[in-house]
C-alpha cells in the first residue's frame, strides 16, 4: 500500500512557527557612550569610579570558614554583618563581574606543569569604559595575575587538576584586583590539611622556581591561610598583634606592602600567623 505524500500547504500548517534569531533579552548587554550596561543600577565610589564590591550579588558569597576557625569562632549561618575578609566569593561571582565589566579577551599562560607545581598567568583585555581614558579617548586596559597550585596548597582532589586550579586562581585575582575587589575567591583558598611552611620543607620545590623567602612565605601563609586578599588586611592582623602585645615593632608605620618587611620581622611575625 502506497503512502500518500503531503501538500506543501499542509507540511506549512503542521510545521512550528518559526523562530526569531533576536535573543529575547539582547538589550541587557546594550553599552551606553560611558562604556556602562544600560538597565542597570550601578553603585559609585565618591570619586565617580564604580564600586565594584557593592555589584557582588548575595548570593555569590559566604562565609569564609577559615577566617573562623582560626579565631575558634563560631561559623555564621549567613553574609550578614561580615566584613570583607570575613567572606569569599565563588568563581560564578568572578564571572559575572567580568561579563558585567566587558572584555575583549582572556589569555593564559600556564608555566612549570610538573605533577607537584604549576604557574598560571591570566591576561585580560579589558573594554574601554569611562574610568580608564587616555586624553579625550577611552583606553583599552589590559590587566595580568599570577597564580600557582601546588600539592602544597591543594587537596586530594585538586591535586589532580593543577592546571586548572592555578588557571582558575590567576582569573579570579585577575579580575578582583583589577576591579578593587578586596574578597578572597574560593578558589585562592589553600584547601591542604598541612600547613604551608610544613609543606614547602617537605616538598622538595626547585627553589629557583619558588624564592622561598621569610617575606614571602609570610605573604602565602596570611594569603592562604588567614584569607587575607592584599596588605591591608593584613595590617589588620598586625592591628590585632599589637593590641593584643604579641608583637610589636615601631617600623611598622612605614610597611606599604609585603616586601617592606624585613626578613628578620618575617621571621618573628610568620610562627604568630600560624598561631593565630
Amino acid at each position: 500500500m502506497s503512502r500518500t505524500k503531503k501538500q506543501p500547504e499542509e507540511i506549512q500548517e503542521n510545521s512550528e512557527t518559526p523562530k526569531t534569531s533576536t535573543p529575547p533579552f539582547h538589550q541587557l548587554y546594550k553599552r551606553n557612550e560611558w562604556g556602562l550596561v544600560e538597565n542597570v543600577d550601578y553603585h559609585f565610589n565618591d570619586d565617580g569610579s564604580i564600586n565594584w564590591r557593592k555589584m557582588i550579588k548575595d548570593e555569590f558569597l559566604y562565609p569564609n570558614k577559615g577566617w573562623f576557625d582560626i579565631r575558634k569562632k563560631e561559623m555564621p549561618s549567613s553574609i550578614e554583618g561580615l566584613k570583607d575578609n570575613q567572606l569569599l566569593i565563588m568563581l560564578g561571582g568572578i564571572k559575572e563581574l567580568a561579563k558585567l565589566r566587558g572584555f575583549h579577551s582572556v589569555v593564559y599562560d600556564v608555566k612549570h606543569v610538573n605533577e607537584n607545581y604549576v604557574v598560571a598567568k591570566c591576561k585580560i583585555a579589558w573594554i574601554s569604559n569611562y574610568e580608564h581614558v587616555n586624553g579625550y579617548d577611552y583606553a583599552t586596559v589590559v590587566y595580568e595575575d599570577v597564580a600557582n597550585a601546588t600539592l602544597a596548597n591543594t587537596d586530594d582532589f585538586c591535586a589532580k587538576f593543577l592546571e586548572t586550579i592555578a588557571c582558575n586562581r590567576a582569573f579570579v585575582r585577575c579580575v578582583r584586583n583589577f576591579l578593587n575587589i578586596h574578597i578572597v575567591g574560593a578558589d585562592e583558598i589553600d584547601k591542604s590539611k598541612n600547613s604551608f611552611s610544613a609543606s614547602v620543607e617537605s616538598s622538595g620545590y626547585d627553589t629557583n622556581i619558588i624564592p622561598v623567602t621569610p617575606t614571602g612565605i609570610l605573604e602565602k601563609t596570611a594569603r592562604e591561610k588567614c584569607g587575607i586578599a592584599d596588605f591591608d588586611g593584613f595590617k589588620e592582623l598586625l592591628r590585632e598583634l599589637w593590641a593584643s602585645e604579641k608583637y610589636r615593632y615601631e617600623g611598622i608605620k612605614d610597611w606599604k606592602n609585603f616586601e617592606d618587611i624585613p626578613a628578620k620581622e618575617a621571621r618573628i611575625l610568620l610562627p604568630l600567623i600560624i598561631k593565630k
